[in-house]
């Protein structure tokens, strides 16, 4: 997907951790005090920073190496997935510099119509191997129904309940029109952070998904291969209709004992949907270079 990128102001201003000189007439003035308390302060921030540096080098190198052999329809080894995974699992906020009372997550951040209000997206890194970013969502923002082709995408909730609900592809099922598929549900459930990442695959796992916000939140995405028209990999929104709406007793979908429930007819939207509402914002936080 591309997004219209924006500025941010800096996280941390050029001025905020300035210390102020004591009096130099007094070799006991308080102010050498508080010189040593800002300058604790300061250090706190620098371990933070680094900690965050050290964290998105771990997650960029292990990227690399984890999708280094991909491509459309490859999956990685069980034990590179597990290795990116681990690494995921354990990865907070503030590892990123994402706290839930920031102005992208607030509830009157958005339209009064009632529609979606807007979700940001940080863009950390692109290549051809893989691309790392992060949605913010405010409480009710919605990233509608679609698809991740040929793709092997992990999705790590850092804060909040975000509802999930997700299909795969029914394999050998008869299409209903050019545009209209049949697929299985895999989830229709909420998560709360902390939780494990989780992995949806090229035809398995819930490659089609739509996020809701419970509460404000925060998702960390990456995906191997990324994004990419000119190679095919174009992201397509979905419609989803009930299975009675297009099929009936005599259709071959339900002689074939598929379960109404559980399954569901997949309709192609246009390009940009009306319910799809997300805007770009440059990620502030520590860079890491290739």
């Amino acid at each position: 997907m591309g997004f219209e990128m924006k500025p941010e102001k800096d996280v941390l201003s050029k001025d905020q951790c300035k210390v102020k000189s004591p009096n130099p007439n007094s070799v006991n003035s308080p102010h050498i005090k508080k010189k040593k308390k800002k300058k604790r302060g300061c250090d706190g921030r620098g371990v933070i920073l680094r900690r965050m540096r050290s964290l998105r080098r771990r997650l960029f190198d292990t990227c690399k190496e984890v999708f280094s052999n991909g491509g459309p329809g490859v999956i990685p080894s069980e034990d590179k997935i597990q290795q990116l995974r681990d690494i995921l699992d354990n990865m907070k906020p503030e590892d990123v510099g994402l706290a839930p009372t920031m102005p992208h997550f607030r509830p009157d951040y958005g339209p009064e119509d009632g529609s979606s209000p807007p979700i940001t997206y940080l863009h950390l890194h692109q290549c051809e191997q893989f691309s790392i970013g992060i949605f913010c969502l405010p409480p009710s923002g919605v990233i509608p129904l679609h698809n991740h082709p040929g793709m092997t995408v992990f999705s790590k909730l850092l804060f909040g309940t975000m509802h999930i609900k997700s299909y795969d592809w029914v394999v050998d099922a008869p299409m209903r029109d050019p545009k209209t598929r049949l697929a299985k549900l895999k989830m229709d459930s909420a998560l709360t952070a902390p939780c494990n990442a989780s992995i949806l695959y090229p035809e398995d796992g819930g490659n089609m998904h739509r996020f809701t916000a419970r509460t404000a939140c925060a998702v960390l995405d990456v995906l191997g291969p990324p994004y990419c028209n000119p190679e095919g990999r174009h992201c397509t929104y979905f419609l989803e209709f009930p299975l009675d709406n297009f099929s009936s007793e005599r259709d071959d979908v339900l002689r074939g004992g598929v379960e109404k429930e559980g399954h569901a007819w997949l309709q192609e939207r246009g390009d940009n949907p009306e319910d799809l509402n997300v805007v770009g914002a440059l990620y502030t936080g520590p860079k890491v270079e290739d």
